[in-house]
């Protein structure tokens, strides 16, 4: 492994891995009040066309990182989108 791919793996990890405790954070707590909706709907659109950007030049790092990473944060936008529906309907 060369060293320009340790860096992509590297970046990739610690990336994927930054989302994990407020991940396991709103599934224990269902609460998301305190987190920003365009912000997560910005991020997740963006590692969407990061993941196709890495299948469509086949880049491994790329790919596994944004695939973990888009798992995290759109359980994380979920639950903010169920939230956000939620209030409205018992309003």
């Amino acid at each position: 492994m060369d060293f320009t791919a340790i860096i992509g793996n590297i970046a990739a990890i610690l990336t994927t891995v930054s989302f994990l405790p407020q991940a396991i954070k709103t599934i224990k707590t269902q609460n998301t009040a305190s987190l920003s909706f365009p912000m997560y709907l910005l991020f997740v659109t963006g590692v969407t066309l990061w993941l196709v950007y890495g299948l469509l030049n086949h880049q491994t790092p790329i790919i596994l990182g944004n695939a973990i990473t888009l798992l995290l944060a759109g359980i994380i936008l979920a639950f903010m989108v169920k939230g956000k529906f939620t209030k409205k309907m018992f309003k």
